[in-house]
């Protein structure tokens, strides 16, 4: 399979350093953002000082947020590494002014976000740091964490490090984005019905679609064609096909026979089965439209001419999926209780339950939780993803009937108590909630927004000429 890009923005790879939305670097984001080499540094360094305002040193502070400062040298550094990644991305991009004032306001805007994340004592897990620093150990060529380290150390001491904590920092903006965003998206059952009613509701289906998806890339930016290059292009997609039109098509084959005296390699090839929801969103109205065996139109993207063949499809109109009937206590930790005081009450609280106490009654007196402490922590009937993943490992992990011992996620201290356990068919359930997080990714990028600013407002922020 021939790899490409469908969409990338300066804009995306100036929202990726800031972590502004919540989203974790990809790995090669995360290799360009650990330090650069010496040689590097220093080319750098010489060529983005003459365009600040201060002393072309790179000590000095150049913004203060709250009670903390960002230096000259943070922002030179975020630069070069924004300016890496959209080298990386094949969109170089000039520095200048403008730049300089995107890249300064999201590490202000980090900032801000890492300093509230700190003050609620919000601690990423471990185990899901160790988890994406294996997955950037593959990548490198590597097969442990110790390996990676010295890789990235023997290049530079302390890089892994860095490393490290970046991840750890960025998991923490997630978690609080998702606490104070989630709060803020309003989605009724109203507007669940509209969207269930909607076209773009076909993407919601359970069926699996086994997709070829060939895309001719254009020789140069779509503005600048000509109508002899774009003819051109358009003649290798018709070609190509015709030739996917074929029955058992060999695709290699095929995308080489129609590359001809092209000069910019095809890209993609079999993409294996997906849901629906998981489908590119440009392309799933048509990808669901055809019949097995059909190939698209081309369609014409500002990228390249893309042509789509429905290789196969599996048809499955019932989810069945495991259930638990759980119910818990929470201790959260906030302004008004830190990490050690709901430890030490959780513990007490776990310490009645062996002593007999009922789950239930403690539940409604204590749990900070106030959408079930009312229902003595009832939360129904849970599946698989609905909860953060602490809650969920816990709870496959303990009996029915029984309670788990104190256990810490982003949002507090928990005990929880499995009731019972069964297998369901959620297929209603499960397209109203896939609707839900439909809406939500729909919403939630204006909530963040609202809520950056409401933060930013608040906030001590004088930046230093």
């Amino acid at each position: 399979m021939r790899l490409f890009s469908l969409r990338q923005t300066n804009r995306a790879i100036l929202m990726s350093m800031s972590a502004s939305l919540g989203l974790v670097l990809a790995f090669n984001a995360q290799a360009a953002t650990v330090e650069p080499t010496n040689s590097q540094n220093a080319s750098a360094q010489s060529q983005n000082t003459n365009r600040l305002t201060s002393a072309t040193s790179t000590d000095g502070i150049i913004a203060l947020v709250n009670d903390n400062a960002i230096l000259k040298s943070d922002l030179i550094n975020a630069i070069m590494q924004t300016r890496a990644r959209a080298q990386a991305a094949g969109q170089p991009i000039a520095n200048s002014p403008q730049l300089q004032s995107e890249v300064l306001n999201g590490l202000i805007q980090r900032e801000l976000q890492l300093s509230l994340a700190n003050r609620l004592g919000l601690q990423p897990d471990d185990a899901a740091i160790n988890q994406r620093l294996a997955q950037i150990a593959q990548a490198e060529g590597v097969n442990s964490l110790a390996g990676l380290q010295q890789k990235l150390d023997a290049n530079q001491p302390g890089r892994y490090a860095a490393l490290r904590a970046k991840l750890f920092e960025d998991a923490a903006i997630q978690a609080l984005q998702q606490r104070q965003v989630s709060s803020r998206v309003r989605i009724s059952e109203q507007d669940v019905d509209a969207f269930l009613a909607s076209p773009e509701a076909k993407r919601l289906n359970q069926n699996e679609y086994q997709t070829i998806h060939v895309r001719v890339p254009y020789i140069d930016d779509y503005s600048r064609l000509s109508a002899a290059q774009r003819e051109q292009a358009l003649a290798v997609a018709k070609t190509l096909r015709t030739r996917l039109l074929e029955s058992n098509v060999d695709v290699e084959a095929a995308m080489s026979a129609a590359q001809g005296s092209y000069p910019i390699p095809l890209q993609g090839g079999d993409m294996g089965f997906h849901s629906a929801a998981a489908l590119p969103t440009e392309l799933s109205s048509q990808i669901t439209k055809l019949d097995v065996g059909e190939v698209s139109a081309p369609l014409v993207t500002p990228e390249g001419i893309d042509i789509v063949k429905l290789a196969d499809k599996t048809v499955n109109n019932k989810m069945i999926v495991p259930q638990w009937d759980v119910r818990h206590i929470l201790v959260k930790i906030d302004e008004l209780q830190t990490d050690s005081l709901a430890q030490q009450k959780i513990n007490d609280l776990y310490e009645q339950l062996r002593q007999g106490a009922d789950f239930a009654s403690l539940a409604s007196t204590y749990s900070d939780d106030p959408g079930s402490a009312g229902r003595g922590g009832d939360l129904n009937w849970v599946g698989e993803g609905e909860m953060v993943g602490e809650f969920e490992a816990v709870m496959k992990n303990t009996t029915v009937g029984d309670y788990s011992a104190p256990f810490r996620s982003q949002f507090g201290w928990h005990i929880l108590k499995v009731d019972d356990k069964r297998q369901q068919d959620i297929s209603n359930e499960y397209r109203r909630d896939l609707a839900r997080q439909a809406l939500y990714q729909r919403l939630a990028p204006q909530a963040t927004e609202d809520w950056l600013q409401e933060l930013r407002a608040g906030a001590y922020i004088q930046v230093i000429e």
